[in-house]
């Protein structure tokens, strides 16, 4: 399934940004594919710019990359509990706590890039696993309507989002 073939009932006009940002692309493909991309793409980062701020009060070009690491472990625990038709809920997060209370510019790029690499190829096997039916389901979380299907293009999207704001506002 493509992006353009997906309906925007299944998600808010909050994650029609990331949704577009991912492209018109194959879900399953492109998690992998952009995966290699962006660690190809970091890799290739001047060392002296992972630390870099561009503003007083942003992020570390580090601290995004561990944002986009617990990003998508809430989204791929969302598509476990709306593909496994739990109707329950599930709360937003205050993405500014939780990069504040991380040690992500500590950390060794690699150990990031690995940690990144680890979560998706499990989300891979994960978003496999599912049927078309459990990829169609739709629960609420962060008090809207999402699907499935949606939440893996959001991965995508969400990705390839901070990589064009590491392009314009890092590099």
């Amino acid at each position: 399934m493509k992006t353009d073939q997906l309906p925007i009932s299944e998600y808010s006009q909050f994650n029609a940004t990331y949704i577009s940002a991912a492209g018109n692309v194959e879900m399953i493909d492109e998690l992998e594919i952009c995966l290699h991309d962006f660690i190809r793409f970091v890799q290739n980062i001047p060392m002296d710019k992972f630390d870099y701020r561009y503003a007083e009060g942003k992020w570390t070009i580090k601290d995004i990359i561990q944002h986009i690491i617990d990003t998508e472990r809430i989204f791929a625990y969302r598509a476990l509990r709306i593909s496994r038709n739990d109707k329950t809920p599930l709360p937003g997060f205050e993405e500014n706590d939780f990069v504040d209370n991380t040690n992500a510019n500590d950390r060794n790029i690699q150990d990031l890039l690995a940690e990144l690499s680890a979560v998706r190829h499990s989300n891979l096997f994960l978003f496999k696993s599912f049927s078309e039916d459990q990829l169609k389901r739709t629960g609420t979380a962060s008090n809207t309507n999402i699907s499935v299907r949606a939440i893996g293009f959001i991965i995508i999207g969400h990705q390839k989002h901070h990589q064009k704001v590491f392009q314009e506002r890092y590099l």
